[in-house]
């Protein structure tokens, strides 16, 4: 036999047999994937942002259908992206909670200095330096690292302070994450107060670090109609599942540490007016 054509012959062969190797191979070592997971994948925002608590989209995906996880946890797809989940999923529509990033200090500008910080720029860096430039140990330090891990422009310090713009956030908890002094918070969407304050210490000491820190004079704990506020570790806090939004504590607040999130509503049943919404810092 002509040696080329000798040749051409061995390789089709090889390559028949590698051939039927492969497909062999192919069905019997395959690894099965739930279509499911690439379904719910492409409904996900694709942020790859961590809100959910997983690596990225991919491996949420795979925890919803594999570990029934919540189908939820992606605060950038929002509603949209639940419902499609759950019609893939074949779940009813869960009741869900609308979260939105709410930082619990309004210091900034307000609160004294103990030192002049000349140090790297971010808010972990000052705090590992003797704890920190601001006289509240507790506050924000507004140097931005939440504005840095906000992939949706949502938070920027203002005045020394950060400030969240709740039309922007998505919810991811990023900023909660790279606060070192963990101020900012996930609150419900809503008209309610909220204590705009970290602040442990006790109220002499607040009232000359701070022109607007809680101190735990009680007013608000003994006005509200409620029974909805209660001081621990010399802060008011505001229990939600009894607040009705009656804003006593707001009006009663001498420092005006209770302030307003997401606008002040009209009156307890009666929608916010479109104006009113943001119409103060969160």
């Amino acid at each position: 036999m002509n040696p080329i054509v000798f040749a051409i012959v061995v390789v089709v062969v090889l390559g028949l047999a590698g051939g039927v190797i492969l497909v062999l191979a192919s069905k019997f070592m395959a690894v099965y994937e739930d279509p499911r997971i690439a379904q719910i994948t492409e409904c996900l925002a694709g942020a790859n942002c961590g809100g959910c608590g997983y690596a990225g989209c991919a491996d949420y995906a795979k925890a919803i259908v594999e570990n029934g996880a919540p189908t939820f946890k992606c605060a950038p797809g929002g509603d949209k992206a639940a419902d499609a989940i759950n019609t893939i999923m074949g779940n009813a529509t869960d009741d869900r909670p609308s979260l939105r990033a709410t930082v619990i200090c309004a210091g900034g500008e307000n609160c004294g200095k103990r030192f002049d910080y000349q140090g790297i720029q971010t808010c972990a860096a000052a705090a590992s330096i003797a704890g920190g430039p601001s006289a509240c140990a507790y506050g924000c330090l507004g140097l931005g690292d939440c504005t840095r891990a906000c992939k949706f422009d949502a938070i920027h310090v203002i005045n020394g302070v950060a400030v969240v713009d709740r039309k922007k956030c998505t919810g991811c908890t990023a900023c909660t994450v790279v606060c070192p002094r963990h101020v900012i918070q996930m609150k419900p969407i809503a008209p309610q107060p909220a204590v705009k304050c970290s602040n442990k210490d006790k109220g002499a000491l607040v009232n000359k670090t701070c022109k607007v820190g809680c101190i735990a004079c009680g007013l608000c704990v003994r006005n509200c109609p409620n029974q909805a506020i209660f001081l621990k570790d010399n802060v008011a806090v505001i229990d939600y599942t009894k607040c009705n939004g009656c804003g006593t504590c707001v009006s009663k607040c001498p420092k005006k540490a209770i302030q307003w999130v997401e606008g002040v509503p009209r009156s307890i049943d009666a929608p916010v007016p479109e104006h009113e919404v943001l119409k103060t810092r969160v």
